[in-house]
């Protein structure tokens, strides 16, 4: 049995207990592959990180489980990571790897501590959802304000576009129907560059997530491409209000519908937690 140090850390909020909960565990090198998944469900948060010596030119390599699953990438999971590991050094930007990719993450810094991160995220790919009728009736919901669309980044987020935030607050999904689906839902509304999402994901072992990095980019591009915002400007995203863990996620989205060039992602991450796991 040996132990294995890992910090916790909320992110998208610069208040603790609020955000999103990331579980990183900084030096993962002598963990048994076999036992990654079990402590990503043990330690039961959203996502949980393991990190490892660099394998081309960033600066770490990551590895991201949900509950039940390994991700090729994530946006708290990522932003929390590079809250982690560059609290004492001085690197103004810190390059992640991951399995879709090196993600740089610029950090901006008040008196020495690290108070906001900005990542560019893998630039996704858009398709039609073809489900969208039997989705609506799980979310019990009768129409779109948008198309319905697949944005595929490493995570495979469907949007849902409601008439106000109130309709999105008041949501209640068929949970037991939406974890057959292979998707994770987003419902947002909102107008100018305030808007409100929920994320639900119960087939990624999350019910409803209280903030969402890998959504938040892709949403900005949706909402670029059907006319709501314009390219280049940036969007404030509320979240996780319902399950009592408020976020704030910033996102913006540089090019044209024919030719996107970057999607960034920003928010803010509080350490809350040290702690040892025996393995």
């Amino acid at each position: 049995m040996n132990w294995f140090r890992y910090v916790v850390a909320d992110v998208f909020t610069d208040t603790p207990l609020e955000g999103n909960q990331v579980a990183v565990f900084t030096d993962a090198r002598e963990l048994p592959e076999d036992k990654l998944q079990q402590i990503a469900r043990e330690l039961n948060l959203s996502e949980t990180v393991f990190v490892y010596k660099p394998e081309g030119e960033g600066h770490a390599r990551i590895r991201i489980f949900t509950p039940t699953t390994e991700l090729p990438f994530a946006g708290h999971p990522t932003l929390g990571t590079a809250f982690v590991l560059s609290g004492p050094l001085s690197l103004e930007e810190i390059r992640l790897e991951t399995m879709r990719g090196i993600i740089p993450v610029r950090l901006e810094r008040e008196e020495g501590r690290i108070v906001f991160g900005r990542m560019a995220q893998p630039l996704p790919t858009v398709e039609p959802y073809e489900g969208e009728a039997e989705l609506f009736d799980v979310l019990g919901v009768e129409r779109s304000e948008l198309p319905v669309e697949l944005y595929d980044n490493g995570v495979r987020h469907v949007y849902v576009c409601l008439g106000s935030k109130e309709e999105v607050a008041a949501l209640k999904p068929d949970f037991r129907r939406l974890v057959e689906l292979p998707i994770l839902c987003n419902c947002f509304a909102g107008e100018g560059r305030a808007w409100k999402t929920r994320m639900f994901a119960p087939s990624s072992g999350v019910a409803e997530d209280p903030a969402t990095g890998s959504a938040a980019g892709p949403l900005a591009l949706h909402l670029a491409r059907h006319g709501r915002i314009g390219f280049g400007e940036e969007i404030e995203i509320s979240q996780g209000i319902e399950v009592g863990r408020p976020s704030k996620l910033f996102a913006r989205v540089d090019g044209s519908a024919d030719d996107v060039q970057r999607v960034e992602v920003g928010g803010s991450a509080v350490i809350v937690a040290r702690g040892e796991l025996k393995v």
